[in-house]
């Protein structure tokens, strides 16, 4: 389980005449992550710094990228990097743009002013609670739809789509142990679960913060 962003969202803060605009995006690869970094770099091409830092689930892990573009090195990307950590967040990417006003803030005022617009920018958005899972689709009698439905919102699964054809195909988003939970009991359930099958592997909302 880890925490994420629930949508985008941007801010903007000035420190000694330099305007400082950071924006948050969620993220899933990182080629969605390079993808957005390309459209910053086009958006703010009159910009002095595009500096980022993105945290992502793969196969393989977590992985942790930063960039302090021309930036002294150690003074934006690493502390954006740091804060994303620090925070359990993943599956997300902060992109800070620099416009600078004329007057040098040193190092240690660039950490500060790179971290000011990283945590404004996330203050805009709602933290979700995450983990990793599937989408599903499962296959019931018509007669068991009702109570599948109950299940699931007993257990807090969002079904995504119904269709109904010889029987009701049911598509679903799952964690694991959701998953696991289902299937181990299944013989113990007061409907019947025909078949299932994954689609494809996501990452599903536990729940938002207040």
């Amino acid at each position: 389980m880890f925490k994420s962003i629930a949508e985008n969202a941007s801010s903007e803060i000035v420190e000694k005449k330099s305007k400082f605009i950071g924006n948050v995006y969620y993220i899933e690869t990182i080629e969605e992550a390079e993808e957005l970094i390309k459209q910053a770099n086009k958006t703010y091409f009159d910009a002095r710094h595009n500096c980022y830092a993105f945290r992502v689930y793969t196969q393989n892990g977590i992985v942790n990228r930063f960039s302090d573009d021309g930036e002294p090195s150690g003074t934006a990307g690493s502390p954006m990097l740091n804060l994303l950590t620090s925070q359990n967040l993943a599956n997300v990417l902060i992109i800070v743009t620099r416009y600078f006003g004329g007057i040098l803030l040193g190092t240690g005022g660039l950490v500060k002013a790179y971290t000011a617009a990283s945590m404004e920018a996330l203050r805009q958005t709602k933290i979700v609670e995450k983990a990793l899972g599937e989408e599903v689709e499962l296959f019931v009698r018509y007669p068991d739809l009702e109570k599948m439905k109950y299940y699931f919102r007993q257990k807090n699964i969002h079904i995504n789509n119904l269709e109904y054809g010889e029987n009701v195909s049911v598509t679903a988003e799952m964690t694991h142990l959701q998953l696991e939970s289902l299937l181990e009991n299944r013989r113990n359930l007061n409907f019947t679960l025909l078949e299932y099958k994954i689609i494809a592997p996501k990452f599903i909302k536990i729940n938002i913060d207040a």
